[in-house]
């Protein structure tokens, strides 16, 4: 990791962690030192998780798996649908809705019924409706796209999913570890990093720590996926000059 990464981190607070009366004391091999009642993260640790998760976040891409961005707390939400949108990976920004990840084919119909209603609302076919009904249509896909409009691509169920904060999205740990779903997550020192797969330790309150750290493993997500379009494509030469001979 590089000398210029290592400053950016410490310029971004991610060392910051919360006051020492607020932490998990499971934390504690992620504590470097107390100051001013603020503990303070090792950003070797940081760095030790950070080099983990781009490694397996990059491979997951490379399979062509799902990775699925979740981050509902409000200095998250606009970094999460950025860096989810730039590596082309569905996202959870606004709600996590119960029954996400257990009860997917429910989310999948929901889904249909976005699709269902954006055509109605954008064809011809909606100027036959009344004003009330119309209002009504509009209603529901306000609704439903504020809820659901991140994960419209997640045709199946995700490989992993990428966390910030996994102590206010335990809903969404909850069913990943049910259904046996890696986690990647940004975790504070309030957090219970044995529940998540892969912890990244750092501030999580902060904008910048959760840009910058979000953004390094959007990077890698976006790497992994190239590799997966150069294998797609070495693999179809590959069958092209093995058929041409």
């Amino acid at each position: 990791m590089s000398t210029t990464l290592v400053k950016e981190l410490v310029e971004s607070g991610v060392h910051f962690g919360h006051r020492s009366s607020r932490w998990n004391p499971k934390m504690r091999p992620y504590i470097y030192a107390r100051r001013n009642l603020i503990h303070i993260i090792d950003v070797r640790e940081t760095i030790r998780g950070l080099l983990r998760a781009k490694k397996y976040l990059s491979e997951v891409a490379s399979h062509g798996s799902l990775i699925l961005f979740v981050g509902t707390k409000r200095q998250a939400r606009e970094t999460i649908q950025r860096e989810a949108e730039r590596c082309g990976m569905p996202y959870v920004a606004d709600r996590w809705l119960g029954g996400t990840l257990t009860n997917f084919r429910t989310i999948r119909d929901r889904l249909g019924r976005l699709e269902e209603l954006e055509k109605t609302l954008q064809g011809d076919e909606i100027k036959t409706y009344s004003k009330k009904m119309q209002a009504t249509l509009n209603r529901e896909y306000r609704k439903i796209h504020h809820n659901l409009h991140g994960m419209r691509t997640m045709t199946r169920l995700p490989e992993c999913m990428v966390i910030v904060d996994p102590r206010k999205e335990k809903n969404a740990v909850r069913e990943a570890r049910k259904l046996g779903i890696a986690t990647v997550a940004l975790i504070d020192t309030d957090c219970d990093p044995d529940l998540v797969d892969l912890p990244i330790p750092g501030n999580d309150d902060s904008m910048r720590s959760i840009e910058l750290i979000v953004k390094i493993l959007a990077d890698a997500i976006a790497q992994g996926r190239i590799q997966q379009q150069v294998q797609q494509a070495q693999a179809q030469r590959a069958e092209m000059a093995e058929a041409k001979s």
